[in-house]
């Protein structure tokens, strides 16, 4: 399976799925005017990766800001992963990166995991850092 991977820009977010390393990132700043199609061919990708059992998925986000429409496509990446965990023996693990003075972003994360029912990492930075670099 190939990689797949967006450019960040101005209103998307960068994507980087790296199915080798089980990998799967999400950053920056995600408010653009046609989320579902931005995010259609994302949900495609996962669907295909998900096929295989036994992957130990790390899901990492680091978002500036998101709107209410992507915040709900966050939400059903996170379930479409979940699911996999639980019917075909995987493994998830999610990682909440948020600005340490950002609680907005925190209870965000907070969210999320209340929802989805499932832990999340809840992990502060310092404002210039790049957590998924690390």
């Amino acid at each position: 399976m190939e990689k797949f991977y967006i450019e960040g820009d101005e209103f998307i977010p960068e994507i980087n799925f790296d199915p080798d390393k089980d990998t799967l990132s999400i950053s920056g700043e995600s408010y653009h005017e046609y989320t579902g199609e931005f995010f259609e061919p994302i949900f495609e990708w996962i669907e295909n990766y998900t096929k295989l059992p036994g992957r130990k998925v790390k899901l990492k986000f680091r978002m500036d800001y998101f709107n209410t429409a992507s915040s709900k496509c966050f939400y059903d990446i996170i379930e479409m992963l979940n699911v996999y965990a639980k019917e075909k023996s995987g493994d998830l693990e999610v990682f909440w990166y948020y600005e340490e003075d950002d609680y907005d972003m925190l209870e965000s994360g907070e969210d999320y995991a209340e929802d989805a029912e499932i832990n999340i990492n809840l992990l502060p930075y310092k404002k210039g850092d790049d957590p998924l670099l690390s």
